[in-house]
């Protein structure tokens, strides 16, 4: 558990500081994917709920650290994304193209309730998405499409897998 959340954390931390360079510059409409949610969401779904939960809190924290919400915000979320989508390990058969967009798409909308559940409560502090405005459900589409490479891709990393039997 200690390797694969390990890996997880590197790997969202590659994945964000790509998305605040590279893909930043390559923006569809000033929208990026969350290829760090994505990740995320693919070590819960095949690890279960304590390497989601982990791995949440520390790749939510370097993105704290990266971007300018109040300190904690992203650990929060991340962490509560990471137990949720844990919870379904086993339970639900991961193809290689329904799943992940399925799962991606269900993080993302969740982290945006999560946020504006959160600007409810603390205010004009914390970043929102509104689900009236089309950047938000591009975003939606942008990690449901980058999904079944980005699983792909992840189910060949050793230490992120789990071993087959």
């Amino acid at each position: 558990m200690i390797k694969t959340t390990i890996s997880t954390v590197i790997l969202c931390t590659i994945a964000t500081i790509l998305e605040s360079t590279i893909i930043n510059k390559i923006a569809f409409l000033g929208v990026k994917p969350d290829l760090a949610l994505c990740i995320l969401v693919y070590s819960a779904y095949v690890n279960g709920t304590m390497t989601g939960q982990i791995s949440g809190f520390f790749s939510g924290l370097l993105r704290d650290l990266i971007s300018s919400p109040p300190l904690g915000l992203n650990s929060l979320i991340r962490t509560l994304i990471g137990a949720i989508t844990g919870i379904f390990k086993g339970a639900l058969f991961l193809d290689y193209f329904f799943m992940p967009v399925f799962l991606c798409a269900a993080a993302t909308i969740i982290k945006a309730v999560f946020y504006l559940f959160l600007r409810l409560f603390l205010g004009q502090a914390i970043p929102f998405y509104s689900f009236t405005t089309s950047l938000f459900w591009i975003e939606v589409g942008l990690n449901a499409l980058s999904a079944p490479l980005l699983f792909l891709i992840l189910r060949q990393i050793k230490y992120i897998s789990p071993k087959r039997r």
